[in-house]
Protein backbone atom coordinates (compact mmCIF):
# COMPACT_ATOMS: atom_id res chain seq x y z
CA UNK A 1 0.00 0.00 0.00
CA UNK A 2 1.70 3.22 -1.46
CA UNK A 3 1.96 6.26 1.60
CA UNK A 4 -0.47 8.87 1.79
CA UNK A 5 2.20 11.63 1.36
CA UNK A 6 3.71 9.97 -1.87
CA UNK A 7 0.19 9.52 -3.27
CA UNK A 8 -1.22 13.47 -2.28
CA UNK A 9 1.28 14.55 -5.05
CA UNK A 10 -0.37 13.14 -7.80
CA UNK A 11 -3.87 12.10 -6.38
CA UNK A 12 -5.26 14.83 -9.10
CA UNK A 13 -6.54 13.63 -12.37
CA UNK A 14 -5.94 16.46 -15.05
CA UNK A 15 -8.51 19.36 -16.42
CA UNK A 16 -10.46 21.40 -14.50
CA UNK A 17 -14.30 19.90 -14.48
CA UNK A 18 -15.94 19.80 -10.90
CA UNK A 19 -12.71 21.54 -9.56
CA UNK A 20 -14.01 24.93 -6.84
CA UNK A 21 -11.49 28.13 -6.69
CA UNK A 22 -8.24 27.30 -4.48
CA UNK A 23 -9.19 26.35 -0.70
CA UNK A 24 -8.96 28.89 1.92
CA UNK A 25 -8.83 28.53 6.04
CA UNK A 26 -12.38 30.42 5.55
CA UNK A 27 -14.13 27.96 3.67
CA UNK A 28 -12.78 24.96 5.63
CA UNK A 29 -14.60 27.17 8.84
CA UNK A 30 -17.67 27.45 6.74
CA UNK A 31 -18.11 23.72 5.65
CA UNK A 32 -17.05 22.33 9.36
CA UNK A 33 -19.65 25.18 10.89
CA UNK A 34 -22.72 24.20 8.16
CA UNK A 35 -21.93 20.40 8.40
CA UNK A 36 -21.10 20.27 12.50
CA UNK A 37 -18.34 17.93 11.72
CA UNK A 38 -14.45 18.72 11.66
CA UNK A 39 -13.04 17.08 8.25
CA UNK A 40 -10.26 14.82 7.98
CA UNK A 41 -6.55 16.62 7.87
CA UNK A 42 -5.91 14.07 5.15
CA UNK A 43 -8.93 15.27 3.00
CA UNK A 44 -8.30 18.69 3.48
CA UNK A 45 -4.11 18.22 2.36
CA UNK A 46 -5.85 16.90 -0.90
CA UNK A 47 -7.77 19.58 -1.44
CA UNK A 48 -5.29 22.41 -0.32
CA UNK A 49 -3.69 21.14 -3.52
CA UNK A 50 -6.60 20.90 -5.51
CA UNK A 51 -10.08 21.93 -3.99
CA UNK A 52 -11.89 19.07 -5.43
CA UNK A 53 -12.45 17.42 -9.10
CA UNK A 54 -11.45 14.29 -10.87
CA UNK A 55 -8.80 11.59 -9.62
CA UNK A 56 -6.15 10.23 -11.23
CA UNK A 57 -6.74 6.93 -13.34
CA UNK A 58 -4.35 4.91 -10.83
CA UNK A 59 -6.49 5.83 -8.17
CA UNK A 60 -10.52 5.42 -9.26
CA UNK A 61 -10.99 2.05 -7.50
CA UNK A 62 -11.43 1.42 -4.04
CA UNK A 63 -11.40 -2.67 -3.13
CA UNK A 64 -14.46 -4.20 -1.29
CA UNK A 65 -15.10 -7.31 0.64
CA UNK A 66 -18.22 -7.84 -0.77
CA UNK A 67 -20.00 -7.18 -4.49
CA UNK A 68 -21.94 -3.74 -4.72
CA UNK A 69 -24.90 -2.79 -7.27
CA UNK A 70 -21.85 -0.85 -8.68
CA UNK A 71 -18.80 -4.26 -9.05
CA UNK A 72 -18.22 -7.79 -7.30
CA UNK A 73 -15.18 -6.34 -5.74
CA UNK A 74 -14.73 -2.63 -5.87
CA UNK A 75 -16.56 0.79 -5.82
CA UNK A 76 -15.56 3.95 -8.31
CA UNK A 77 -13.90 7.39 -7.08
CA UNK A 78 -13.98 9.13 -10.39
CA UNK A 79 -14.19 12.37 -8.45
CA UNK A 80 -14.16 14.16 -5.08
CA UNK A 81 -15.86 16.53 -4.13
CA UNK A 82 -14.38 20.17 -2.99
CA UNK A 83 -15.68 23.09 -0.97
CA UNK A 84 -17.09 26.03 -2.77
CA UNK A 85 -20.10 27.52 -4.12
CA UNK A 86 -19.26 27.59 -7.72
CA UNK A 87 -22.74 27.45 -9.94
CA UNK A 88 -23.68 24.08 -11.13
CA UNK A 89 -20.58 22.03 -8.87
CA UNK A 90 -21.61 20.44 -6.11
CA UNK A 91 -19.52 20.74 -3.32
CA UNK A 92 -19.41 19.50 0.02
CA UNK A 93 -21.53 22.43 1.27
CA UNK A 94 -24.19 20.90 -0.12
CA UNK A 95 -24.13 17.77 1.56
CA UNK A 96 -27.17 18.53 3.64
CA UNK A 97 -29.46 18.95 0.43
CA UNK A 98 -27.49 15.95 -1.18
CA UNK A 99 -28.35 13.86 2.43
CA UNK A 100 -32.97 14.85 2.36
CA UNK A 101 -33.02 14.51 -1.23
CA UNK A 102 -31.72 10.86 -1.57
CA UNK A 103 -32.43 9.39 1.73
CA UNK A 104 -28.89 9.20 3.10
CA UNK A 105 -28.67 8.63 7.19
CA UNK A 106 -28.34 11.28 9.12
CA UNK A 107 -24.08 11.74 10.18
CA UNK A 108 -22.66 11.20 7.17
CA UNK A 109 -20.97 13.69 4.95
CA UNK A 110 -21.17 12.59 0.91
CA UNK A 111 -17.73 13.10 -0.31
CA UNK A 112 -18.63 11.71 -4.61
CA UNK A 113 -21.53 9.90 -5.67
CA UNK A 114 -24.15 9.96 -8.77
CA UNK A 115 -26.94 10.16 -6.24
CA UNK A 116 -27.71 6.50 -6.55
CA UNK A 117 -24.97 5.42 -4.73
CA UNK A 118 -22.05 7.41 -2.60
CA UNK A 119 -18.95 7.43 -0.87
CA UNK A 120 -19.18 9.14 2.24
CA UNK A 121 -17.83 10.06 5.77
CA UNK A 122 -19.34 8.07 8.84
CA UNK A 123 -19.25 10.77 11.63
CA UNK A 124 -21.98 8.22 13.39
CA UNK A 125 -19.67 6.98 16.03
CA UNK A 126 -17.26 9.31 17.92
CA UNK A 127 -13.97 10.17 16.75
CA UNK A 128 -12.08 9.99 13.11
CA UNK A 129 -15.05 9.31 10.72
CA UNK A 130 -14.64 6.07 8.66
CA UNK A 131 -15.46 6.04 5.03
CA UNK A 132 -18.61 4.05 3.46
CA UNK A 133 -19.96 3.17 0.61
CA UNK A 134 -24.12 4.10 0.36
CA UNK A 135 -26.68 2.61 -1.87
CA UNK A 136 -29.89 4.70 -1.98
CA UNK A 137 -31.87 3.07 -4.29
CA UNK A 138 -31.02 -0.07 -2.33
CA UNK A 139 -30.87 1.22 1.00
CA UNK A 140 -27.32 -0.45 2.08
CA UNK A 141 -23.63 0.43 3.02
CA UNK A 142 -20.93 -0.77 3.21
CA UNK A 143 -17.57 0.01 5.24
CA UNK A 144 -14.50 0.84 3.31
CA UNK A 145 -12.18 2.16 5.64
CA UNK A 146 -11.46 3.33 9.18
CA UNK A 147 -10.36 6.84 8.24
CA UNK A 148 -10.26 8.72 5.00
CA UNK A 149 -6.40 8.76 4.94
CA UNK A 150 -6.34 4.49 4.87
CA UNK A 151 -9.21 5.17 2.57
CA UNK A 152 -6.65 7.28 0.24
CA UNK A 153 -4.01 4.83 0.62
CA UNK A 154 -6.30 1.55 -0.56
CA UNK A 155 -7.53 3.34 -3.73
CA UNK A 156 -6.15 1.72 -7.19
CA UNK A 157 -6.84 0.86 -10.63
CA UNK A 158 -8.53 2.99 -13.37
Amino acid sequence: MADFDEIKVAFWGDGTYDVQPPLTDEDVREAEALLGVTLPAALLDLLRIQNGGGVACGRRRFPTSAPTSWADDHVPLPDLMGIGRTRGVTSLLDAPALIEEWGLPAGVVPLSGDGHTWIALDYRRPGEPSVVWLDADQNTELPLAADFRSFVEGLTGR
